[in-house]
């Protein structure tokens, strides 16, 4: 981060206990308290001068939610620009939008997100009787998770793989089982060269490489094509063997939804990494993340002139409407003990 300037500190104090909870949640629920890993996050970005004239400039950051796997404690907003809050009608994802003057746009302006998060193991049990015999009947709210994206078509070779893979199967949990060992055998974590990270579904199974966007662009278009709502959740990992530093890049994971249960997570990409935890990474996300927003093809806001985002996690601006690039980012972590008072990460 370039240039600290005098930040004016604005506290949102009802935020983070006013999130709706998104989604369903699982009715099957372990009986053994979940681990959880609670850590002050940072989100820190730069904007450099902009000497443009009249230019209208907006900047958009996206804010974590709090949901039953994710409590959200003490959010800090620190900017010399006004803000103001706002949610996306798709998803209801949340984020806070930056408006500058032109006497700010000319200096040049810093922003940051300050806040205490519990991360908890989401880990949903699929040994059972009920969960195995569980055959595809989705509720109506779950449509949009059983449409396709921009870069995740559910026909041609993504329908083509999917049926394939699921050939005589009769239960959701043995089809999503089916799929996910799939991409396990065919893809490979490779973010060598050019293509990968953008989860163009067919670029991955063509290519049959990628980063954890593509690793789950495909798991969750074969399962949208098989019938089964599943979708994309993107966030920030936390290094298992760090109680502190700074995180270079996001990271991706994925649901899918089996009725009875509800939201069953995966992450196929941990699970590539390491292939010990093969199974445990079907059916459960551990601690060591943050979740931010869920889904593709993003439309924030009316002010918003530019395509809908790919996805949102990093910060999104525009000049005159059009998308700004040259933001600098810094994103950072400290573990903290459960019951600490909010602090900035360093």
């Amino acid at each position: 981060m370039r240039r600290p300037i005098p930040l004016t500190l604005m506290v949102l104090t009802a935020f983070a206990t006013s999130l709706p909870l998104r989604g369903h949640g699982n009715s099957a629920i372990d009986q053994n308290p979940p681990s959880s890993r609670t850590f002050a996050f940072t989100y820190q970005v730069h904007v450099p001068p902009i000497k443009h004239g009249t230019a209208r400039f907006m900047l958009w950051l996206p804010l974590p939610p709090q949901n039953e796997h994710q409590k959200i404690r003490g959010i800090q907003i620190e900017s010399t620009v006004p803000h103001s809050e706002g949610r996306e009608s798709e998803y209801g994802n949340s984020y806070v939008l930056f408006q500058p003057t032109r006497a700010r746009q000319e200096e040049g302006f810093d922003a940051a997100i300050h806040f205490v998060a519990t991360r908890f193991e989401h880990k949903v049990p699929l040994d059972s009787p009920s969960a195995k015999l569980v055959t595809m009947n989705n509720p109506s709210d779950l449509q949009r998770y059983l449409k396709p994206d921009k870069l995740v078509p559910l026909n041609g070779v993504i329908a083509d793989l999917a049926k394939e893979h699921t050939a005589g199967d009769t239960t959701t949990l043995a089809k999503a089982r089916h799929i996910y060992d799939y991409v396990l055998a065919t893809m490979r974590y490779d973010k060598s060269g050019e293509g990968w990270g953008r989860g163009d579904a067919v670029w991955a199974c063509t290519s049959k490489r990628g980063n954890c966007t593509d690793f789950h662009s495909l798991f969750i278009g074969m399962m949208r094509a098989s019938g089964i709502p599943a979708r994309f959740e993107i966030g920030f990992p936390l290094p298992d063997s760090k109680t502190r530093g700074e995180i270079s890049g996001y990271h991706c994971w994925a649901e899918f939804y089996l009725n009875g249960t509800g939201w069953v997570p995966v992450d196929a990409s941990e699970a590539w990494k390491n292939p010990a935890k093969r199974d445990y990474f079907f059916g459960a996300h551990d601690v060591n993340r943050v979740f931010f927003t869920y889904g593709r093809d993003i439309s924030l806001s009316p002010e918003q002139h530019g395509d809908p985002l790919n996805y949102f996690i990093y910060p999104y601006a525009e000049l005159n409407g059009k998308p700004f690039s040259g933001i600098q980012t810094k994103f950072s972590f400290q573990d903290v003990p459960p019951g600490a008072s909010p602090a900035r990460s360093r």
